[in-house]
């Protein structure tokens, strides 16, 4: 049957974004990058949703999911970091600073165990243990947008702390310990239907969401995905 064959058509297209991504800010465009990163985020997400819808849910396409990940949220955000690092210790010492951006490639590391942990822990199938690596990416991906030479938006301290070479340092462990922690969150798909009272942490990030886009832009997204965090570990403890 053909329908089974387009949720993974979709996750196709992810892996596409993702390597265009990869390949783009590996010549310096990092806008257009962490563009081709979002899209992938949204190809991410319609590629289960169909599934589900479908009926059409299979092994071969929760491993080619994963596969598709590693590149789109582990290997394109840890190139983006890497030229936001290189662009921001060029003031220092030169020398030691030369190597320093490469740790940035630690974080495709750890995208790649946390998705191969998700694959095999029957733990996570209506939530997630750890951040996902489409949160991790997409709060990377924004800091070109407000912080570099190609910034299109002055976000204020959050354009001043995004160019700080130790906060893009410290980035990169708090991303990997984050990526592999037994912390519980949100998973953000309508598994069980689409009722308020089932899914309301989940309307009220979607309402978070577009009101901080149409306030803060793009400087929104990553105080959406410390909210995000903040609000599932709330939620979990019974505050929410």
């Amino acid at each position: 049957m053909i329908k089974k064959h387009i949720p993974n058509s979709i996750t196709l297209l992810n892996l596409f974004s993702g390597s265009m991504a990869v390949i783009v800010a590996l010549e310096g465009s990092l806008l257009l990058a962490s563009a081709l990163l979002g899209l992938s985020a949204v190809f991410d997400f319609f590629d289960g949703f169909v599934a589900r819808l479908l009926k059409v849910k299979s092994d071969i396409g929760k491993e080619l999911d994963s596969l598709a990940d590693v590149i789109s949220f582990g290997l394109a955000p840890s190139v983006i970091l890497f030229y936001l690092i290189r662009e921001h210790t060029r003031v220092l010492q030169p020398g030691w600073t030369d190597y320093v951006p490469y740790t940035a490639l630690l974080i495709a590391g750890f995208s790649a165990l946390r998705l191969a942990k998700f694959n095999l822990d029957t733990r996570q199938t209506d939530s997630f243990l750890g951040l996902p690596t489409p949160a991790n990416a997409l709060f990377i991906a924004s800091l070109p947008f407000f912080s570099g030479p190609a910034a299109v938006q002055d976000a204020g301290w959050l354009t001043v702390l995004a160019g700080n070479p130790v906060f893009l340092l410290v980035l990169i462990p708090v991303s990997c310990i984050m990526l592999v922690s037994e912390i519980p969150l949100l998973a953000m798909k309508f598994s069980h239907g689409f009722s308020f009272k089932v899914n309301k942490l989940k309307y009220l990030l979607v309402l978070l969401a577009i009101a901080g886009f149409l306030f803060l832009q793009w400087a929104s997204i990553p105080l959406l995905v410390i909210a995000y965090v903040l609000i599932s570990l709330a939620g979990k403890n019974g505050n929410v």
